[in-house]
């Protein structure tokens, strides 16, 4: 899955306040939420104050409950296109004199951690280096099936630049990717994490070198990392969001549209609901195909409709290949069923369609979309030159090269399933692993002595 805010060293930890794990049902979290700082909210989500002090001597201010929505996080097992049960998670090795390289310039925001919980909780962390970005998660268990993310980061690394074309990682990626993996190592030897999984995607499973680079990793950085299959990553993508399938949905086709590959997920609940997704999933597929590999084919920054219609043929073409699309054709008439993305392409989208001076990550995440308001953002980033995406707040300098092609795809996805509605989810993989994570040690099942703040 693709960096969702160019530079951003770590997205706002209490934005991830609530998540559920993959026995916990489904939930629905506020599609459009406001701008605003941390704090006490309302049963209903929305900031507030304490009730005001009542007039007369020697009255108190009344506390409320405080109330908090919840997200229902669902896991994933292989469809029918495959049996391969989830690979057994990796403990971190890190490094005792490991260096730590400072965050350069572009990391606009500092770290957002929640430090008032519990410091007895068991500590999870999560990491995914992708062909675009590196980014981590480390939470602590909350309530049962939920989760809060204690410290986070995420830096675009463009570890696969150029790799489409020489079929290797540059030296010049590698050290980006490095450097910011030093920094993920420094977080995790600053806690005490009782278990993690690290990961690497399409950029290390393609390249000539990526096994070889892993090795340089764990010298450089003390970080051991697997090279996941994209049948996993699929897996991981919807455990990560499918939260977001409301119950009364009849058929989902769930992507993540990454730097280097796009994995899409076919979704049948319309018989009786069980309480993990995957096991409605009657086909997946992963494109070996994401916004930087078909960017550089193609070209990134002066992006002309011939040249844009040419990325979407290209595209669909890959999904023609795909035996089992039609698997839950006979769902899409309906108003029952929809797309649901994660991923910076359709995050992106949501930013620009809400008119965002700046990213809210609590703005966008669960955003509905309908046919005509997406088809109305795609034309006018394609009415924009370079430039102009570049000064937009929720594109940047970073993304401003990538973002037509990731619509590119999104286009072709969409012309093969077609949709009234479109569900945005900023989240994805490490929250998926996390939730697995969770599930798998136990964490929910057992009686904390001292538990999470309630």
């Amino acid at each position: 899955m693709e960096d969702r805010e160019p530079g951003a060293e770590a997205p706002d930890a209490g934005a991830y306040r609530g998540l559920r794990s993959p026995d916990s049902g489904a939930g629905n979290p506020p599609a459009n939420r406001e701008n605003r700082a941390p704090g006490p909210r309302s049963g209903n989500g929305q900031a507030r104050a304490d009730a005001p002090q009542q007039p007369g001597k020697g009255k108190k201010r009344r506390k409320r409950k405080r109330g908090r929505k919840v997200f229902a996080r669902d896991g994933v097992k292989p469809d029918a296109e495959g049996k391969a049960s989830p690979a057994a998670p990796s403990a971190p090795v890190v490094a005792q004199n490991s260096a730590v390289a400072a965050a350069p310039t572009a990391d606009r925001r500092p770290n957002a951690p929640d430090r008032q919980y519990n410091a007895e909780l068991p500590v999870f962390a999560a990491l995914d280096l992708g062909t675009n970005n590196c980014r981590l998660l480390v939470a602590v268990p909350g309530r049962p099936g939920q989760f809060r993310v204690v410290d986070a980061f995420s830096r675009i690394v463009r570890l696969g630049e150029g790799l489409t074309a020489s079929g290797r990682l540059s030296d010049a990626a590698m050290d980006r990717a490095v450097e910011a993996l030093k920094i993920c190592a420094d977080k995790l030897r600053s806690r005490k994490v009782r278990r993690a999984r690290l990961i690497a995607t399409e950029a290390c499973r393609s390249a000539a070198n990526g096994v070889e680079f892993l090795e340089r990793v764990e010298a450089e950085a003390g970080l051991k990392l697997e090279i996941i299959d994209r049948q996993t990553e699929a897996r991981l993508a919807v455990s990560g969001c499918g939260s977001l399938v409301e119950r009364d949905t009849d058929g989902v086709v769930l992507f993540d549209i990454g730097g280097g590959s796009s994995e899409i997920a076919l979704i049948d609940l319309s018989k009786q609901r069980s309480p993990r997704l995957a096991n409605h999933i009657v086909s997946w597929t992963s494109l070996p195909v994401g916004v930087v590999s078909l960017a550089e084919r193609f070209g990134g920054r002066h992006v002309t409709p011939e040249i844009f219609d040419a990325m979407v043929a290209d595209v669909t073409g890959m999904l023609s290949a795909f035996e089992g699309r039609d698997r839950i054709n006979h769902l899409m008439e309906g108003s029952r069923f929809h797309l649901l993305g994660t991923s910076g392409t359709v995050t992106t989208l949501a930013g620009v369609h809400l008119g965002l001076e700046r990213y809210d990550r609590r703005r966008v995440d669960g955003l509905w979309m309908d046919n005509a308001s997406v088809d109305r953002m795609i034309e006018k980033l394609l009415g924009w030159d370079f430039q102009a995406r570049v000064a937009n707040a929720c594109i940047g300098a970073d993304r401003a090269d990538l973002v037509l092609a990731g619509c590119a795809i999104l286009e072709a996805i969409r012309r093969v399933w077609p949709s009234e509605r479109l569900r945005v989810a900023d989240r994805g993989l490490r929250e998926g692993i996390l939730s697995e994570l969770m599930a798998e040690d136990g964490v929910w099942r057992r009686n904390w002595r001292n538990g999470p703040r309630q």
